[in-house]
């Protein structure tokens, strides 16, 4: 059984529910955690999980969940994981804390994509399921919203010290979320009958004093402006200490950070930028593609015009041309695990390998001397020869390495100049990618053969 790979290279928004309970530890698992069970196969429906693990994967039955808890027992801390192997894709796990520990259960949630929640009788579905296990595990608080979202609110530390938030757990309404279930406890904070009138699309008072709160019938359109004004009336009605407009325009303003942007990258780098953002976190990425759309990368400048080049001075042009190519099958042979074809040294693989540079964060990563003696070097002789080999370059070979140059049409290109600039950081990867050296190369010479031509170069 594969599993639907939930963290993946492409994150997305998805629903979060998480649910700190507490349950009877000294009675017997299988008929204290029946409810949990059958809330869950009676409201989940299509995203009911199909695998459960422990030490090994299983398809989910009841047999298969209590082995699994079985197999995962500990004296103080067990946890299991419920998966899915078709869409959508699902990250479940239940946790269960026994003495010595304060006896709890932990239900975390997670299904991608948001989307699936756009249709409100699966939110319905989901509510009374949660419903049901706030009504047999009593909370001091739960929740269910986009995760996107719950990020830029802070959950949930909500600017406060890790320490202090493990300490003090949700002691006051710090936000309202799509689903909210409130304790006893918070519900007499703010006082049980302004609770209870709280403006929400549904309210209902649990049989253990709890009290459960959805703020809107859908979860997918969390962001719209109908719905995040009904977030905020539910808030400040909750907390009237708060200011109605900060609160609106605070939520607007996660709104705006999320509504999806068009990118609009500089052509030569758009292939490798399109990469990197699908990289980011999903509630960054519409901040950083606004953001890589007016960035523009510097035009390169390792290159001198033909009658400038460094004449070579090397004696034996064949052992300098054999280093070279050593240099760079070096650093093939240091990537091909991570970049596939990297041997061939095409112009495509240049966006591979500045891909990998920059997802691996090496200039942070790796000891500086070693990626200025081995690294640089072997970068440079690569992007070298990919002029060499796609532009018809000649090496102008020098005793210095650094020296290096790659004659390409009436320019003559430093590709190790370039490599040492490249290596700095992991933003001058992208700032001196290797991808639109190439690019601007490959631009310039047919340029200069189409005015041979007669014909007009682009524009």
């Amino acid at each position: 059984m594969k599993i639907l790979e939930f963290h993946g290279s492409r994150d997305e928004d998805y629903l979060r529910l998480d649910f700190k309970g507490t349950f009877d530890s000294q009675a017997a698992r299988e008929s204290e955690l029946e409810p949990f069970l059958q809330a869950l196969e009676e409201h989940a429906g299509e995203w009911m999980p199909d695998v459960v693990k422990g030490k090994r994967q299983r398809k989910y039955s009841r047999a298969a969940l209590w082995k699994a808890l079985e197999e995962e027992g500990d004296e103080r801390v067990t946890t299991i994981g419920l998966y899915r192997t078709k869409w959508p894709a699902l990250d479940m796990s239940l946790g269960l804390w026994l003495p010595t520990l304060p006896p709890r259960l932990n239900i975390m949630i997670e299904v991608k994509p948001l989307s699936f929640f756009a249709e409100e009788e699966r939110c319905r579905q989901f509510v009374e399921m949660v419903r049901a296990w706030a009504s047999r595990y009593p909370v001091s608080y739960a929740s269910a919203h986009s995760a996107d979202d719950k990020e830029l609110a802070g959950f949930p530390l909500f600017g406060r010290d890790m320490q202090i938030s493990i300490r003090d757990g949700f002691d006051k309404i710090y936000e309202v979320f799509w689903l909210n279930v409130f304790g006893p406890e918070l519900v007499e904070s703010v006082g049980r009958e302004r609770m209870l009138s709280t403006p929400a699309w549904r309210v209902e008072e649990l049989p253990n004093g709890s009290v459960l709160v959805v703020t809107w019938p859908g979860a997918a359109d969390f962001a719209s402006d109908e719905a995040r004004e009904a977030q905020a009336r539910a808030h400040v009605h909750l907390r009237p200490d708060l200011d109605p407009d900060t609160v609106l325009r605070t939520l607007r303003g996660r709104s705006a950070t999320l509504a999806p942007v068009e990118p609009r990258f500089h052509p030569d780098v758009a292939p490798l930028l399109m990469r990197v953002v699908d990289r980011i976190a999903s509630h960054e990425r519409q901040r950083r593609i606004a953001e890589f759309n007016a960035w523009q990368p510097p035009e390169p400048e390792e290159w001198l015009p033909a009658d400038a080049a460094l004449p070579s001075d090397v004696g034996e042009p064949e052992r300098v041309l054999e280093q070279y190519g050593l240099l760079a099958e070096h650093l093939a042979a240091m990537l091909h695990t991570r970049v596939s074809s990297v041997f061939k040294q095409t112009p495509e693989l240049l966006t591979d390998i500045d891909f990998y540079f920059w997802r691996e964060e090496f200039p942070q990563t790796r000891l500086r001397e070693v990626i200025d003696e081995h690294v640089v070097p072997a970068v440079g002789a690569y992007l070298g020869q990919v002029l060499v080999h796609n532009l018809d370059g000649q090496w102008i070979l020098r005793k210095k390495l650094g020296e290096a140059q790659v004659l390409v049409g009436d320019r003559v290109w430093l590709p190790m100049v370039r490599a040492h600039r490249y290596m700095r950081s992991c933003q001058s990867l992208l700032d001196y990618s290797l991808t639109q050296l190439y690019r601007e190369a490959e631009r310039h010479l047919a340029s200069g053969r189409g005015k041979k031509r007669g014909e007009p170069g682009p524009s």
